[in-house]
């Protein structure tokens, strides 16, 4: 099948018109940002109701919208697994802790670490693994963006898809110096907004065409895919060796045990007042997030039914065209310029909210807290951060250049791995557990780190594969591909043997304190 043709300056014109809506709010929203808990947490001002749909929006990113539409356009059973994987880790982990760490900290993972443990090496470490985990999610928004635009475009060439996603970083990075979080919320609640009426649209028309019955349309998508009947089936593609098996229960693992480890969504918490409010966002953020995620197995198989698994694979961005091309083919070169604007602004929310929890990472944990040893001037402060928003910005360009052309719910799927890896452990026992001490921090954090690391660079995703980041060169010796059905448990252990083996020993009154806060949110 034929890519239907589709108009270049209408989507430009259309993204050009919402990255000037967005801009204008984020400068409306920017009028305090002076001091840090303007600049970090909007001085904490929002609503459960609205932080619940930012942080639906924060959380429903190009992975969400663009890689999973794919992966069941292409894959079928098996790519909804992402899904199941993303919805499940927020009900499981957000529910039972989200609350506890925002009743502990202040604005960053950091506050939580080192709250009864030596300030200085353990906000450090926590700073490492926040930069780390944003600098690996960047990369799946950001080679999002290249696909997408490259498809709405038609730019086939490296250079140019390099140029797109250089673009990409500069706008993300004006969001963030000029609106904080503040503008960065408002820019994700409208984009949430946006994402779930488009995709509630797109679900509707789809039912309507199938006659209202979702058999017909699962039936229409087997037919037109090479994997015939076994699209609907488990084991398309985690079920044809054993690795593939392991590969699936490692990806699993890391998608439901990631979610509660990732820096920037529990960033978005500080947003809130207290802790009634932040159950709040809770509830709005996972009803946002199931009606979305029902939404995406719909397009998923209408994509596979209406445009085909081969066009979607041959067409500029892979995998990740499959949504775009479904609304070129229902919508027309209109639908495609909308569809495309609201992935290209899930693209820039998410990718904006990730710089500022990273820029405010280093500013917070790492120059205020370590090097002025608390006792940094805010404007100061907000001035560092706002310069490490910009390296940071310029990392992930690179990074998204590099990472162009993999599927990005996968790429997503590393970043929950490396996350739950490095401060899961360290988040667990340093609420849970009396004996938790600083060298069993230091041991969880930069453990589990490197062991993701090391498995990451060293498996099928950078090299011997046929999709691997680096092609024709082959020194992987881990055989899957997402490391954390090894690396989380290393993580574990390694806290647990620090702990053990530390000589400072944990501080009774500090543990006690912490207990409290966590449960009760006195003096949060």
């Amino acid at each position: 099948m034929s890519i239907p043709e589709n108009d270049p300056i209408l989507n430009i014109v259309v993204f050009a018109l919402f990255v000037a809506i967005t801009l204008y709010v984020v400068y409306r929203a920017s009028t305090r940002n002076s001091s840090t808990s303007d600049y970090y947490a909007a001085g904490s001002a929002f609503t459960g109701r609205q932080n619940g749909i930012a942080l639906s929006g924060d959380f429903l990113s190009a992975a969400s919208f663009l890689g999973i539409a794919g992966a069941i356009a292409i894959h079928g059973y098996d790519g909804f697994l992402y899904s199941i994987g993303f919805l499940v880790a927020w009900l499981v982990d957000l529910l039972l802790i989200a609350e506890l760490l925002r009743n502990t900290g202040r604005f960053t993972m950091g506050d939580v670490l080192s709250f009864r443990m030596k300030q200085r090496p353990v906000r450090a470490a926590a700073a490492t693994s926040t930069l780390v985990i944003s600098f690996f999610y960047m990369l799946a928004q950001m080679a999002g963006a290249g696909g997408l635009v490259a498809l709405l475009l038609d730019i086939h060439g490296g250079f140019g898809q390099a140029l797109v996603i250089g673009g990409v970083g500069v706008v993300m990075v004006l969001y963030v110096l000029v609106g904080g979080m503040k503008g960065t919320t408002w820019v994700q609640i409208i984009k949430a907004t946006i994402l779930l009426l488009t995709g509630a649209l797109i679900t509707v028309f789809l039912f309507g065409k199938f006659g209202f019955s979702f058999s017909n349309l699962l039936s229409a998508a087997a037919d037109k895919s090479p994997l015939g009947d076994e699209l609907l089936e488990p084991g398309g593609s985690y079920g044809k060796s054993e690795v593939t098996k392991l590969d699936f229960v490692s990806l699993a693992l890391a998608l439901v045990l990631g979610a509660a480890a990732l820096p920037h969504v529990l960033m978005r918490f500080y947003t809130v007042p207290n802790s009634r409010e932040a159950r709040r966002s809770v509830v709005w953020a996972t009803a946002c997030m199931l009606v979305f995620y029902l939404c995406t197995l719909v397009i998923g198989f209408g994509a596979a039914a209406l445009v085909g698994p081969e066009a979607i694979k041959n067409a500029p961005g892979g995998e990740n065209s499959a949504a775009p091309l479904l609304a070129l083919n229902i919508g027309g070169t209109v639908l495609l310029g909308v569809v495309s604007a609201v992935a290209f602004a899930t693209i820039l929310a998410v990718v904006a909210g990730l710089t500022i929890t990273a820029s405010a990472s280093f500013a917070h944990d790492v120059y205020a807290n370590i090097f002025k040893h608390g006792k940094a001037e805010p404007a100061s402060e907000v001035r560092v951060a706002r310069l490490t928003a910009v390296a940071v910005g310029a990392l992930a360009i690179v990074g998204g250049i590099l990472a162009n052309g993999q599927n990005i719910a996968f790429l997503v799927a590393l970043a929950f791995a490396v996350a739950a890896s490095a401060n899961l452990s360290t988040l667990l026992y340093s609420l849970f557990w009396k004996r938790f001490n600083t060298t069993g921090t230091l041991w969880g954090i930069y453990g589990g780190l490197i062991a993701s690391l090391v498995l990451v660079f060293f498996s099928p995703v950078v090299s011997g594969a046929a999709d691997s980041i680096i092609k024709g060169i082959d020194f992987h010796w881990f055989p899957l591909k997402n490391p954390g059905l090894v690396s989380i448990p290393f993580s574990f252990l390694c806290g647990f043997v620090g702990t053990l083996i530390g000589r400072t020993k944990a501080d009774p009154v500090k543990h006690a304190e912490m207990e409290v806060r966590s449960l009760t949110g006195i003096g949060s």
